[in-house]
């Protein structure tokens, strides 16, 4: 899609840098509690509350797109969670100013539509709640393209979909497949894709005549954390993005592998989520496609370095996670 050009971005107001990042994302993540204003970083990245906020310019021929109803309220209410989840939406140093890849990508898809965007942020299962009665009109909160959700729902890919194991420095696990998890005891969080995988993992191994994984369930990240390095479990299967950031913020642990949050053989997306059929996933698509052509989605995923994630087009409603 051809977009008239927009004037340049106006610089950061802070040089970012985050340590390497590994090819990265998730599925469905918990409600997790705040982390303390002012704690340290991966990286040092910036956690200001007063960080210069990506923005960009409407495009009307994008925005003659959005349901009049939409148009008419003049807001794009958005939804996302805050919590322990960086470099994806995550508190400043304010400990209330939510910030990430993802806020800045609501925002700056708002712009194009001649919106004014209006974040808000609730637990994982209001989301879905809030999304079926109205009350949102899009989640950007890292959530996973399935085709069962889409029977509720519609979706305009922006990233791609990956996980990783999470282990303890020097405990010599590597994983690339079921066998590599087979007798280990696996943290997840509950509902989620990670779960699924991981089930299908261990089934694979108790028909291939070996050990099923043992599989352990936390809500809080801080739990998830705690069983890693009291050993209770040998590995934890999460969203890689923010497996990444803890890698290099607490220094206690490594990524020891990652997967296509799809599953073998398939490509899996995180995508903006809509209600079916309320005339919002085409404009949410077209919205991210012109932020890609013009540079500054690209500007947006560097800025949080998930560059590696990035997608060269948004597609409504892709193949997804079966």
């Amino acid at each position: 899609m051809t977009v008239p050009r927009r004037p340049r971005l106006r610089p950061l107001a802070a040089a970012l840098c985050l340590a390497v990042l590994a090819l990265s994302s998730c599925a469905n993540p918990p409600d997790a509690e705040r982390p303390a204003a002012g704690s340290a970083s991966a990286g040092d990245i910036n956690k200001e509350a007063g960080l210069q906020r990506l923005r960009t310019e409407r495009v009307d021929a994008i925005a003659a797109q959005v349901p009049r109803a939409v148009r008419d309220r003049g807001t794009l209410e958005i939804v996302t969670f805050a919590g322990l989840a960086p470099p994806l939406s995550f508190y400043a140093t304010d400990n209330k100013t939510v910030i990430g890849m993802e806020p800045d990508l609501g925002r700056l898809v708002a712009d194009v539509l001649g919106l004014k965007p209006r974040l808000h942020t609730v637990s994982w299962e209001n989301m879905f709640v809030g999304l079926d009665s109205g009350k949102y009109d899009v989640a950007i909160a890292n959530i996973t393209d399935t085709e069962e959700r889409k029977r509720r729902y519609d979706f305009a890919s922006y990233r791609q979909d990956k996980v990783a194991f999470e282990g303890l420095k020097g405990s010599g696990l590597r994983v690339r497949e079921p066998r590599d998890v087979a007798g280990l005891t696996v943290a997840v969080h509950p509902g989620t894709n990670q779960e699924k995988l991981i089930t299908q993992w261990s089934a694979e191994n108790e028909r291939a005549g070996r050990k099923p994984s043992e599989i352990k369930f936390y809500q809080a990240q801080s739990d998830v954390y705690l069983a890693l390095r009291s050993g209770r479990v040998d590995l934890y299967l999460g969203s890689n993005p923010s497996v990444a950031y803890h890698v290099a913020d607490a220094g206690q642990t490594e990524v020891v592998g990652t997967y296509s949050g799809a599953g073998a053989g398939r490509e899996g997306w995180i995508a903006a989520t809509t209600r079916k059929d309320n005339g919002l996933a085409a404009p949410l698509a077209g919205a991210i496609n012109a932020l890609i052509d013009d540079g500054v989605y690209g500007k947006a995923v560097a800025r949080w370095h998930l560059t590696d994630e990035a997608v060269t087009r948004s597609r409504i409603n892709p193949p997804g996670l079966p």
